[in-house]
């Protein structure tokens, strides 16, 4: 079993799926390594068979993989309806997301106009209107009807395959959605039509509607509280409209798991259904016969578990770790039930294989790693302690603190455990999560859990409005005496860690080390195990050397952001930008790749002009790091101040903890063997008086921004902003010479990268930052071929992702992120 999920996540490595030949070879060899395994059993040589029948096994499990694999690849979008409307029938398929303005939804597709539209997609249906990114969106009253699972409408969408960001060890959006079987986005044109409704139309149909239901029923009595949406989210897995504030905070103190349905919570909510149908099932008696002694009440309370569990897990969507922990339950209520002598490590592998068999990309889901990984640890520390031989008396108060200490060592070994595994997915390991667990598990997972799935049951039975009240306040008000602690560690500044992306040999030596550590009592110098995991936890990637430097074009859409890494210093050009009150590109995308870089602190912060898709991160880096030295061509503190106030937030000044300087022609500084120095703007730029008109003004701060360029010991490179071929032949005529890397001006709109500046630089490296399907058509196509043309690399960040280069003696290479880690369901 474990031959068969190891051979299943190595298919899903794979960057492109193997030609259909080879795979008839491994099936070939998979039926002669069984006939061999047959034969060493005919000739009672069955002790070979251990190394022989995994093999076998795992062979038929990645030809059948690979068989899945290309049938989801084969559901795609045609290239005909790329970017184009066309007319669908489809069935709403899970619980809507409704958020300000917008709502979501994946449906199946039942039929379209044209063909070659997927079978699952994900609908946007958005309000008229654009509220801007400081304020959250608004619709008019009744324009969005009551979407329920189940229902069938006829949409107009403008189609579009699934694309996401790909920046080095960033989030994969595409093999996130590739995993859900999801394979297009389709944005809604005009008016949708009701057709019917079909709740009935499967299983997983009729659990959603629940799911739309019960939300529905407790929104009355969770939407005006603090902490509602958890309630919500512990209730019916619905996690959307729980703020990035307290994601934040639950991160780093490590309850994240509590806050979702987790296998405790499932576990938990088994175990009371399964006690109150063993209390109830001894004392019924029918005919004058008590129950128990038609059936036995061990295997009833086992089956009234199972079944409240399935529910639950229904109701929480279905996810990785509910499907672990419901066939975990099934395996040990079967084992009980047959009395049959397995261990909980083999229930595991048993478990593991069969979530991998229902769903091979379950491997790829966080969830499946965090869940098996928590639990593996809890059954290896379970035996730590032994048991009592004989009846030795004991008070209680002793057997409550051999108690206390057995949780709270499981929970250390826990932590501790987990740590490998959230520093290579996360890069952040929390400090505080032993203690915030110690009391948090108890609380949610005993009070208010049950308390938010009794509020669920209340709020659907009318009449009982009263009762539902009295119990949404018990359960938030647990739940705020519970937060009261956790945010104060969350404040905390040694509350979590920032862990760098380490490589492959550094993890599996912590992960050798965990099992050492982790082994039974009696092995000589077990707790040096704990030693072998700092080489992952402590890794720092390998910086240029002296005189050389390292330029990451980060893939932040239609926006701008560079990171441009020296020795033992750390620049930072441009934030990203802002697209709502909550979100912006430094959080999503600037803020996870420093920290997997191991990056504590920026030396230097420009900023070029005030564009939002160049400023709108600056306040989430200020708030995320120490910043050194800000450089901007503009006010930045106003700025800042400015957008506090429509943010309706706390100031984050940036003279605080660093020194704001305005970018100028001639300003330079040196460090590492590596200047740096503003090319742009001059005084005569920007004394100029602001023009009036808004299309104008936005002209004039990119021919106003910061133009920086970075010359090391082997090659330079020129940063340059949003300007124009105006300010471009200036740069010419005040001596700009050849330049190895350039990064294209405003996007590579056709305004900039002007032929006499395309021929004087000569640059062997481009790179565009710009966003898929962008409503302005950047890259324009005739500066790609002026560039192209005059002998340099083009490199596109919409296409190929964040682009990295680097300079050092050896030369200068350069490489996007989709082709140093290609992976076979990445659009190309």
């Amino acid at each position: 079993m474990l031959a068969a999920v190891l051979a299943t996540g190595l298919v899903q490595c794979l960057p492109k799926m193997p030609d259909r030949s080879l795979w008839f070879a491994v099936l070939v060899m998979a039926g002669l390594l069984a006939a061999f395994a047959l034969c060493l059993r005919a000739l009672r040589a069955a002790r070979w068979s251990v190394v022989v029948w995994p093999l076998c096994v795992g062979l038929l499990a990645a030809a059948a993989t690979v068989t899945r694999i290309e049938s989801r690849l084969a559901d795609a979008l045609d290239p005909i309806n790329v970017d184009k409307v066309s007319r669908v029938v489809l069935q709403v398929g899970s619980l809507v997301r409704v958020r300000p303005g917008s709502r979501q939804f994946e449906a199946r597709v039942l039929s379209s106009i044209p063909e070659g539209v997927p079978e699952s997609i994900v609908v946007n249906w958005n309000a008229p209107g654009y509220a801007g990114p400081y304020s959250l969106p608004t619709e008019p009253d009744g324009y969005f009807p009551d979407l329920e699972p189940g229902q069938v409408w006829r949409m107009a969408l403008n189609l579009r395959p699934i694309h996401g960001a790909r920046n080095p060890h960033g989030f994969d959006y595409e093999g996130h959605m590739f995993a859900q079987g999801l394979r297009a986005t389709g944005s809604v044109r005009g008016n949708p039509r009701y057709q019917r409704d079909k709740f009935w139309s499967s299983l997983r149909i009729v659990a959603e509607r629940a799911r739309h239901h019960v939300r529905q029923a407790m929104l009355p009595y969770t939407e005006s509280k603090r902490y509602g949406a958890v309630l919500l989210a512990l209730a019916i897995g619905d996690q959307a409209s729980v703020e990035a504030s307290d994601w934040e905070v639950f991160n780093r103190t490590g309850i994240s798991h509590l806050v979702s349905i987790s296998g405790s919570h499932i576990t938990m909510i088994a175990a009371m259904a399964g006690v109150s149908a063993w209390w109830g099932w001894r004392r019924i008696r029918w005919r004058q016969h008590a129950l128990a002694e038609y059936f036995p009440a061990q295997i009833a309370s086992a089956l009234a578990a199972l079944c409240v569990a399935w529910l639950y897990c229904l109701l929480a969507g279905w996810g990785v770790p509910a499907r672990r922990t419901f066939f975990m339950l099934c395996a040990g209520a079967t084992v009980h039930a047959l009395r049959l002598p397995v261990s909980g490590m083999t229930l595991l592998c048993c478990v593991a294989f069969v979530v991998v068999l229902f769903d091979p990309w379950a491997l790829m889901a966080t969830g499946f790693w965090l869940s098996f990984g928590a639990f593996t640890v809890l059954l290896i520390t379970g035996s730590w302690w032994g048991k009592e031989y004989g009846h030795a008396s004991r008070r209680p108060s002793a057997a409550w603190r051999l108690r206390l200490r057995q949780a709270c060592a499981i929970q250390l070994a826990i932590s501790a455990g987990l740590m490998p595994i959230l520093a290579l997915l996360f890069h952040e390991v929390s400090l505080a999560s032993p203690l915030a667990n110690s009391y948090a598990i108890p609380v949610i997972g005993v009070v208010v859990t049950p308390l938010a799935l009794l509020l669920a049951g209340l709020s659907l039975v009318p009449g009982l409005d009263a009762a539902a009240s009295a119990v949404a306040w018990l359960a938030h008000a647990a739940l705020s005496i519970a937060m009261l602690p956790t945010v104060w560690l969350a404040e905390w500044d040694l509350a979590s860690f920032d862990a760098a992306s380490a490589p492959i040999w550094a993890t599996g030596i912590g992960l050798i080390g965990l099992l050492i550590a982790l082994a039974p009592h009696g092995l000589p110098w077990r707790h040096a195990g704990w030693l072998l995991m700092l080489p992952g936890l402590a890794w720092r990637p390998n910086s240029p050397p002296q005189g050389g430097w390292l330029l990451h074009a980060l893939d932040v859409g239609q926006a701008g952001s560079i990171v441009v890494r020296t020795a033992r210093h750390t620049l930072v050009f441009d934030a990203g930008l802002r697209s709502s009150p909550v979100s912006d590109g430094a959080m999503r995308t600037i803020i996870p790749f420093l920290r997997s870089q191991g990056v504590r602190r920026i030396d230097a912060l420009v900023v070029s002009h005030a564009d939002i898709d160049h400023v709108g991160g600056v306040r989430s880096l200020l708030e995320a790091f120490p910043v050194t030295q800000t450089y901007s061509s503009f006010d930045l503190q106003a700025y800042l101040e400015r957008e506090s106030r429509m943010l309706g937030r706390e100031l984050v000044p940036v003279t605080a903890s660093s020194v704001s300087s305005r970018c100028r022609y001639g300003k330079h500084w040196h460090i590492d063997g590596v200047s740096f120095q503003f090319l742009w703007p001059t005084h005569t730029a920007t004394s100029r008086r602001p023009p009036s008109r808004k299309r104008s003004a936005s002209r004039e701060r990119n021919a106003q921004g910061c133009v920086l360029l970075v010359q090391g010991a082997y090659h330079s490179a020129l940063l340059t902003g949003d300007i124009g071929q105006p300010e471009e032949r200036q740069l010419i005529k005040r001596g700009l010479d050849s330049v190895a890397v350039v990064m294209a001006a405003h996007h590579g709109s056709k305004s900039s990268s002007d032929a006499q500046f395309v021929r004087t630089l000569e640059a062997s490296h481009v790179v565009a930052q710009a966003g898929h399907y962008n409503r302005y058509g950047h890259p324009h196509p005739d500066v790609q071929r002026r560039w192209e043309r005059s002998g340099a690399t083009f490199w596109r960040t919409d296409l190929g992702g964040a682009v990295t280069i680097r300079s050092d003696k050896k030369g200068l290479s350069a490489r996007s992120t989709r082709e140093a880690s290609p992976r076979y369901w990445q659009s190309r």
